[in-house]
């Protein structure tokens, strides 16, 4: 599998062991592939545990993990446009959480809205960045998804853009975290749109149409959970759910299995099924310590 890398994410935080890791596969139709990722374990300095991404490997200081930092992003833009974008965005991320770090660690529920403006902001710095390195004269450029979940256990704190997602599994049952930024969504919201034969033909069409994105024109949403003991967290592009629906996806984070098996098992099943896109997925799982 293309671009697994071997080592997961291990756990400092005396109050949960966290068993985290990511994937990531161009598939079996794309050239190159435009996702990316990133797990990082915030102490007092940042530590990369995993990354699609090269030169982010250092970072590694003080023991006490505050938090732990999930983001994917899929580029938007062909050749190899998308995956500048999604670099430079989790690259983005990545500098500015390092620059802030003071915020996660010295986290405080009473400063929450601190804590979530600093989040927003590191996913604006990144949208600038993508805007500054890849803006054309049409306006179009370079763009990309991003989804970032931050774990300060046991809440997890959501940022989003595009159509990428994040579930959580809790007691047998996937929650879709993450609502996409879709033309069809957004028709669907406002009620004008329908599953009638006359919108049939364009509902793939429309279901791809991104209404926000890092790059591009950015609305990003900002959302946050309480987990338990057991619980699993998912991160993915579209890529999976192309080929694998929230049921398959129940079934095979339902089975047990550590996170770099789990993750295995939905990439492997997503190339088995054509993998007509880049696919990528980040695995979390939950238990006491």
């Amino acid at each position: 599998m293309a671009n697994l890398h071997p080592s997961a994410a291990s756990n400092d935080d005396p109050d949960v062991a966290a068993d985290v890791f990511g994937a990531t596969d161009r598939g079996r139709v794309r050239q190159a592939n435009e996702d990316q990722f990133l797990i990082a374990s915030l102490h007092k300095s940042m530590r990369v545990r995993q990354t699609s991404l090269e030169g982010l490997g250092g970072l590694v200081r003080l023991h006490g993990a505050a938090a732990h930092l999930l983001v994917i992003a899929d580029g938007v833009g062909g050749n190899r446009d998308g995956e500048l974008a999604s670099g430079t965005a989790i690259e983005t991320i990545a500098e500015h959480v390092g620059e802030t770090i003071g915020c996660f660690y010295s986290y405080d529920v009473e400063r929450e809205h601190e804590f979530l403006t600093q989040l927003q902001r590191a996913v604006e710095r990144s949208h600038d960045q993508v805007r500054l390195r890849y803006a054309e004269d049409d306006g179009r450029g370079a763009a990309t998804t991003l989804t970032m979940v931050t774990l300060i256990w046991p809440r997890a704190y959501v940022v989003h853009v595009g159509d990428s997602r994040a579930y959580y599994l809790h007691g047998g049952r996937l929650r879709q975290l993450t609502s996409d930024q879709t033309a069809y969504e957004e028709l669907a919201d406002l009620g004008v749109i329908s599953d009638s034969p006359a919108v049939g033909g364009q509902k793939d069409r429309l279901k791809h149409m991104l209404t926000s994105a890092v790059g591009a024109e950015i609305e990003p949403s900002i959302g946050l959970v309480d987990l338990e003991f057991g619980d699993a967290l998912l991160l993915c592009t579209d890529g999976l759910t192309k080929h694998v629906p929230d049921d398959e996806i129940t079934r095979i984070l339902e089975a047990g299995a550590d996170a770099e098996r789990t993750c295995r098992r939905l990439v492997d099943l997503t190339l088995e099924r054509g993998a007509s896109d880049n696919v990528t997925v980040i695995v979390g799982r939950f238990a006491a310590p």
